[in-house]
């Protein structure tokens, strides 16, 4: 087998494993549905992982923006003795969120399910 054929399969191996990792489901992460989100969520730190822009268009009232992209410089914002409740426009990147906050050490992690998308409580405008 020549070098570059196995460079491609490498290769190829490479980026299905990270498309997987990408989006399988993040272990320790509660899924909320709305109802449970707003019964406890005044308890917890409310996080919305959206880039600012997103955030400034409408947001959950008491939420904080801490967008994806800047979560691993910025997790040390967050308590680790509070649930923490995330959420984005669907659900992809709170669950990268969560996989974050997991690695850095955070255990009480919750997910709002469909995202801001479905909220249907009250919202600020920034």
């Amino acid at each position: 087998m020549e070098i570059s054929t196995i460079i491609t399969i490498v290769l190829w191996v490479a980026l299905i494993a990270y498309i997987v990792w990408r989006f399988m489901p993040v272990k320790g992460i509660t899924k909320l549905s709305q109802e449970e989100f707003r019964a406890n969520y005044r308890k917890a730190q409310i996080v919305d992982v959206r880039e600012t822009q997103e955030f400034k268009g409408g947001h959950i009232i008491g939420a904080r923006n801490i967008p994806v992209s800047q979560m691993k410089m910025r997790a040390k914002e967050l308590r680790k003795d509070m649930p923490i409740y995330l959420y984005c426009q669907g659900n992809m990147r709170s669950s990268q969120a969560a996989k974050v906050l997991k690695k850095a050490g955070y255990t009480n992690l919750y997910q709002l399910k469909g995202g801001f998308k479905q909220w249907t409580g009250k919202v600020k405008r920034s």
